[in-house]
């Protein structure tokens, strides 16, 4: 699965327009009352899709900047990708006084400097995510060059991950190419005892991958939400592979279910000490309340057994970024449901248009 992706950096973008997709689905603060500001609270996403950015205006390209934030229905405020400009601005030392959205080809967005436009929130169009050819020709009206470096959303067949590299020459971001090899390294010749631990609450779209991974992992580790409400279906799931398989553990929740009991820390914690590999994505508890106790255990526990370990989720990285831990892993992923998607051998739409779009 180690994709030869086309390179970015194979050709000149010198004066060229290019549509750069991105990962900037970042945790965002709440609305402040008082002024009315959001701000972006974890910028790990965006540091680590900075390199390809950064390549491209320095060697003269003009960027159209995209990406998407959290799953809106419509136009909603509270997901505007201004917080972003905003942080983009701070970063590249941009001179800008008024944030005022204004048009590119019939789309909002910011112009942020001669050389990068940024486009407003995506999925407030709902030409992307039913990956609209009308929608995807628009958003390829304003580039010559197509870049994905998107990782976490290439699992998606959206117009701006899919559409748009059917309709120009496209090529993969350096942030992309990075995922694709480690990734690729750690499915096709893990160092096992290999141990994926998936929690979280993402019940529609971690359930069907957590199956797939029985194939993949010797020890398959279940907690938070997912472990709750979908107890017995797991069990069944896992009765029925005939196949090679791992051996499955769910964990039980608490009373007041914020987070996983103390036992079920223990038993995960005893595998995980065995493991060369870890693959976690998901805490386990509730976080941002009093459920962090299980997931911080097993944070530490994972660092102490010297395994390889793999970490990805925006949800994991934001944990363990506020626990100051998570360059101790060995690598981080961008991509949560994506990352459990390539590990378990799909193919990702947006890595695919990459490879065989015309």
């Amino acid at each position: 699965m180690n994709y030869l992706l086309p390179d970015i950096r194979s050709i000149d973008v010198k004066g060229k327009r290019v549509f750069l997709r991105s990962d900037l689905d970042a945790p965002i603060s709440e609305l402040k009352v008082e002024s009315g500001e959001l701000k972006v609270e974890d910028d790990t996403r965006l540091v680590a899709s900075m390199p390809t950015l950064k390549y491209l205006l320095e060697h003269g390209a003009n960027v159209i900047l995209a990406g998407h934030l959290r799953r809106p229905e419509g136009y909603d405020p509270k997901l505007s990708l201004l917080p972003v400009a905003k942080w983009l601005c701070e970063n590249f030392k941009f001179q800008i006084s008024n944030f005022k959205c204004t048009k590119m080809g019939g789309l909002e967005g910011w112009r942020l400097s001669d050389q990068l436009f940024l486009l407003e929130n995506l999925r407030f169009h709902k030409g992307e995510k039913e990956n609209d050819p009308k929608f995807a020709k628009k958003l390829s009206s304003l580039a010559d060059i197509y870049v994905n470096d998107a990782f976490a959303s290439s699992h998606r067949k959206h117009a701006s991950i899919v559409g748009v590299a059917k309709l120009l020459p496209h090529f993969a971001g350096i942030r992309l190419q990075k995922e694709i090899r480690v990734l690729s390294e750690v499915s096709e010749n893990p160092k096992r005892l290999l141990v994926v631990l998936i929690g979280g609450a993402k019940i529609e779209t971690k359930l069907p991958l957590v199956e797939k991974m029985h194939k993949f992992a010797d020890y398959v580790l279940v907690g938070g939400k997912i472990a709750n409400e979908t107890r017995i279906l797991l069990k069944v799931q896992h009765e029925k592979i005939i196949a090679r398989k791992s051996v499955l553990q769910i964990a039980e929740l608490r009373d007041d279910e914020e987070d996983i009991t103390p036992k079920s820390t223990e038993n995960f914690l005893q595998i995980i000490n065995l493991a060369k590999t870890v693959i976690w994505n998901g805490p386990v508890g509730k976080t941002e309340n009093s459920g962090i106790e299980g997931s911080r255990k097993l944070a530490e526990g994972i660092l102490k057994s010297k395994a390889y370990s793999i970490v990805g989720g925006g949800d994991t990285l934001e944990f363990l970024k506020k626990m100051d831990i998570l360059d101790k892993f060995s690598f981080f992923s961008t991509g949560g449901g994506a990352m459990l998607a390539f590990l378990s051998g799909e193919k990702l739409p947006g890595i695919e248009a990459l490879l065989f779009s015309s």
